[in-house]
């Protein structure tokens, strides 16, 4: 989101083949793997005419849990045109070694129903079958994916806050790769799962979000979202270490709405990315990851904030209208098991960006003070409290503002972590 708002701040292969792709692998209700990394997807603007052809990418993701197998998932959600995979492996990185490197005795190809290759229609996702790699909770994980035909990039996780890498050829099982770009986007790949040592995982905790759980303002390459320091802390816990945290933020997202901006507008150019409502994509992101077991929901600054700026005026929300927005939330964690934590929405109040006004202010504390006092979640993170300024609560306090006066720092994420109690999950 970073350089959505930078943008902001600067104003003055065919059916058949479709047809012909074999059904997606999916978890079933009853096996035993559980989500150990996830990345929401998105659609892109139009303003993004990334293609890749007869190109490999190479993308790492943080793991929060271990297992002994696991499973891909790769996603073909907003692409207009099938996506080919000629070939796809996963791999640890190389401990210390360059980035762009894997450790070739861990190399491992991905198969698809028993094949190494696989199309996916538009409009659709697919796992990998499972494959033996034992990994490691707060290790990472390489997936090579090779990508043979012109392939446009309409289907991403914008904000990575990793470091991805593009390289000519097939390289998937390369030691190593020269690469030709870099991105800080994850393209086609939304979800990795794990099969415990056991053989019957634990279950995961799915993080709800817009980009202060997807990590805006926080360290490229490093890891601090506030969702991958909470696993730190449940990892040290005797009783939740085997609990997947599952990342489900995306960076500008709001809750009751999709994204809508102004005709002719500059958000047009980057609107796109930050994904569909809350509340739409609530079934894909939270009740699909495999082994969900409780949500936390940090959702609704973007839409206090972004009407007038990235979406029209109109779009102005009250109090009730995000309090109902919740409801609808907990109802549907209800009806299938899971346990809903409500966090408090942040401080704004001398943002950069535009969102902050008194009568805004005013909004967010009715919100905070339902969630602090309705009873109607099960649990409450009181991430409000852990980041504000105690003499000026309505603001970051300095040592944990990122900059822009929305979003916390490395520190402040830490102090999100910290401030999470993790009794909740017991």
């Amino acid at each position: 989101m970073r350089r959505h708002i930078r943008a902001l701040l600067s104003l003055p292969l065919t059916a058949l083949i479709a047809a012909l792709a074999p059904a997606p692998a999916a978890h079933s209700a009853t096996d035993t793997f559980i989500g150990t990394w996830a990345a929401p997807p998105t659609a892109v603007p139009a303003a993004d005419s990334t293609v890749y052809e007869k190109q490999t990418l190479r993308q790492r993701v943080h793991l929060s849990a271990a297992g002994t197998s696991v499973r891909v998932r790769f996603t073909n959600e907003f692409g207009t045109t099938p996506l080919a995979i000629g070939e796809a492996h996963a791999a640890h990185p190389v401990a210390g070694g360059p980035a762009t490197a894997i450790d070739a005795g861990t190399d491992r190809e991905l198969r698809f129903d028993g094949s190494p290759s696989t199309t996916l229609a538009p409009g659709t996702q697919r796992w990998s079958d499972p494959v033996e790699l034992p990994t490691t909770a707060g290790g990472d994980l390489v997936i090579s994916l090779y990508l043979p035909q012109a392939t446009p990039a309409d289907t991403t996780h914008s904000a990575a806050y990793q470091s991805n890498f593009v390289a000519d050829g097939d390289v998937t099982g390369k030691p190593d790769l020269t690469p030709t770009a870099t991105t800080t986007s994850w393209h086609f790949l939304s979800g990795v799962s794990v099969n415990s040592a056991e053989g019957a995982a634990d279950s995961a905790l799915v993080t709800l979000g817009d980009s202060i759980t997807d990590g805006e303002h926080t360290t490229v390459d490093a890891n601090h979202r506030w969702p991958d320091l909470l696993a730190e802390r449940l990892r040290g816990d005797g009783q939740l270490a085997s609990t997947g945290v599952v990342n489900a933020g995306i960076g500008g997202n709001r809750l009751l709405r999709d994204p809508n901006p102004v005709p002719g507008s500059p958000a047009e150019s980057f609107a796109a990315y930050f994904g569909e409502s809350g509340l739409k994509r609530f079934d894909r992101d939270v009740l699909g990851q495999p082994g969900a077991r409780a949500v936390t929901v940090l959702l609704g600054v973007n839409d206090l904030g972004t009407p007038g700026i990235v979406a029209p005026a109109s779009e102005e929300v009250t109090a009730p209208e995000i309090i109902e927005g919740y409801r609808k939330l907990i109802q549907r964690s209800h009806e299938r098991g899971l346990k809903i934590i409500g966090a408090t929405i942040l401080p704004f109040e001398g943002d950069t960006v535009g969102y902050y006004t008194p009568q805004r202010e005013s909004v967010r504390q009715s919100v905070n003070e339902w969630i602090r006092t309705s009873g109607s979640f099960d649990g409450i993170a009181d991430f409000d409290a852990a980041v504000r300024d105690p003499d000026r609560p309505g603001r970051l306090l300095p040592a944990y503002n990122g900059g822009d006066g929305l979003h916390p720092n490395d520190a402040g994420m830490a102090a999100m972590a910290k401030a999470f109690p993790l009794g909740l999950l017991r």
